[in-house]
């Protein structure tokens, strides 16, 4: 397959799939004129990386994952770890936007919304934090 087929079986651009080969999470097969040649797991991998991706693991996560997926004498607790650690960095980013929320729902209650120049939300965005 060419990079337009697998892009368009995988659901990944074309650009990150090349994106991908340049950092070696894919390594297709090369052709005599230097063109790509997709094999079928290749395309497995691209639709690994891209569920992955889509859940937000790091790149790095994506390669430890797609390692330990290849690695028929795994752990499940490496897998897990991995897991862990991307669920607690989510949580944390959930917290802090929540915070986010919070803070900004505040400020926009306090703000009257009228003619008048006077507005909560300028005047918290113009303090230096402390």
């Amino acid at each position: 397959m060419n990079i337009g087929d697998v892009a368009r079986l995988s659901g990944i651009p074309a650009k990150t799939i090349r994106y991908y080969e340049d950092i070696g999470l894919v390594r297709p097969l090369r052709s005599g004129n230097g063109y790509r040649a997709f094999r079928e797991s290749d395309l497995h991998k691209l639709a690994f990386l891209g569920r992955a991706r889509a859940l937000g693991f790091t790149i790095e996560d994506c390669r430890a994952l797609l390692a330990l997926y290849e690695d028929e004498a795994r752990e499940s607790a490496q897998v897990k770890r991995i897991a862990e650690d991307h669920l607690a960095r989510i949580d944390e980013k959930i917290a802090q936007l929540r915070s986010m929320r919070e803070t900004l729902a505040h400020l926009v209650h306090a703000c009257a919304g009228d003619a008048r120049p006077d507005c909560p939300i300028l005047a918290d965005l113009g303090h230096e934090e402390r």
